[in-house]
């Protein structure tokens, strides 16, 4: 069918599908990427994931959607009433005709002069180096004590005691009560983290006490953690705030910041040493995993074993062959006695050969008398036999006295290695109660019963302690 207008030119009548594609069309290219904003009412979650709502002011109201992929962006919670900004576009909905806002991007109203703000502070600090990596300081590497600044009621305190308690929960938290959003915040956080300095810097005579179960600790923090949970730009102001900023960049202990979730970024956590994606995050970065360290000193506690078993079978196998080298005392002593029971043998043997020797010449002397008796001769001969008698007397003596010099001599060996002559000169001769002899101070241990043997007696002693002596 066709139509004419005032012209007579015949004009196409359009389907009302027609139309409002048509009209779809012209909305979507001539209000692209349209800013708008209004207060939210009959705010509809659907749960597919889309949102559907009013955006109104004093005189008109616009229906608007933010679908399921759009919205995930958003991070903030919307409710009726509040101001928003919404970037968009208009369209049409076909199927009713209806006129609505296709939302791509919502944010509080005045976030606009907060992310300028935002913006403006972060080019200054920059400029300035606080955010240089020279400026970071390194976290503890096992913390005694954490302050933790940020609201008692949060999720985020419960999440950082929990990760604290199951990986190491011998590390102490001390908590300082502050708001982290709204009028005073970040003032409070600042003074929090003066508060925490302070304590740090404080001699330990004066340093305020913590109350551990029924036992007093000294508060020593060595690091902070300041965070708190997500929220929108404005929920999230005070840690881009210029006095915390300061408060973060005069701070001598290392400074842990955990704002918000992981796409939030503050200026706090641009400041600070280390930035935590979350409060969960940040316990884990000041908490050590105690099953890693077990594993770890399990590993080091065998190392040191092979290390040890290694160089004592090194200094047994030197022991061993500085056993086979070095005789013991007895070996020669022994020795020595046989030389003087051989030497005794000896002189013997030949006192008695001299003896008989000259008993046969005065036998022979006696028989020559008797041959011949004239009393010259006999005078004579009892001259020469007395003369003969002291000869022997002399040589006797003579041999007698050379040897018991070389018996004195050899005795006198025999005294220097005798282990009675080294109990003389000090030492002793110790051995365990089975009478066994001690050579080493690994052989007892603590509390044992020994023996020590001195010139004069005998000495029953107990172990006290066994030191190793060292090589020279």
């Amino acid at each position: 069918m066709k139509s004419f207008d005032l012209t007579g030119n015949p004009t196409p009548i359009l389907t009302v599908s027609e139309l409002n594609q048509q009209a779809r069309d012209c909305l979507e290219n001539n209000f692209a990427r349209i800013e708008v904003e209004g207060e939210i009412s009959d705010l509809l979650q659907h749960r597919s994931g889309h949102w559907y709502f009013t955006l109104k002011d004093k005189q008109s109201q616009l229906r608007c959607a933010m679908f399921k992929f759009q919205n995930k962006t958003v991070r903030f919670q919307p409710e009726d009433g509040q101001q928003v900004q919404l970037k968009g576009k208009l369209s049409l909905y076909a199927p009713r005709g209806n006129y609505q806002f296709i939302v791509e991007r919502m944010q509080p109203a005045g976030s606009g002069q907060l992310q300028q703000a935002f913006d403006a502070l972060k080019i200054r600090l920059a400029q300035q180096g606080w955010f240089d990596t020279d400026n970071k300081q390194a976290l503890p590497t096992l913390a005694k004590q954490v302050v933790i600044i940020t609201s008692p009621q949060g999720a985020a305190i419960r999440d950082m005691q929990t990760t604290f308690a199951r990986r190491f929960a011998g590390i102490r938290l001390v908590v300082i009560p502050v708001p982290v959003q709204g009028d005073g915040a970040a003032e409070a956080i600042s003074e929090a983290i003066a508060k925490a300095n302070q304590w740090a810097k404080t001699s330990d005579q004066s340093k305020p006490l913590l109350s551990v179960g029924q036992k007093k600790e000294v508060l020593a923090p060595e690091a902070i953690i300041i965070g708190r949970g997500g929220g929108s730009l404005e929920d999230l102001w005070a840690f881009n705030e210029l006095v915390v900023a300061q408060a973060i960049h005069e701070s001598a202990l290392p400074i842990v910041s955990a704002v918000g979730h992981e796409t939030d970024t503050t200026i706090a956590d641009l400041v600070a040493d280390v930035r935590a994606a979350t409060p969960t995050a940040a316990a884990e970065l000041l908490s050590p995993d105690k099953a890693a360290l077990q594993q770890q000193f399990a590993s080091f506690s065998d190392q040191l074993k092979r290390q040890l078993n290694y160089r004592l079978n090194d200094a047994q196998s030197l022991l061993k062959g500085l056993a086979r080298r070095v005789k013991h005392p007895s070996h020669q002593l022994n020795q020595q006695v046989q030389r003087v029971d051989q030497l005794d043998n000896q002189l013997f043997r030949s006192v008695n050969q001299t003896l008989s020797k000259k008993r046969q010449l005065l036998e022979q002397l006696q028989q020559r008398l008797m041959v011949s008796s004239p009393a010259e001769t006999i005078q004579h001969q009892q001259v020469d036999t007395q003369n003969l008698y002291q000869r022997l007397s002399l040589a006797i003596n003579h041999s007698l006295h050379r040897r018991q010099l070389e018996w004195q001599r050899l005795v006198e060996t025999l005294n220097v290695v005798s282990p009675l002559a080294t109990l003389n000169r000090g030492y002793s001769i110790v051995t365990a109660t089975s009478g066994d002899i001690l050579r080493s101070h690994t052989s007892v241990i603590k509390g044992d019963e020994i023996n020590a043997k001195l010139a004069d007696g005998d000495l029953q002693c107990v172990v006290v302690s066994s030191t190793e002596q060292k090589q020279k």
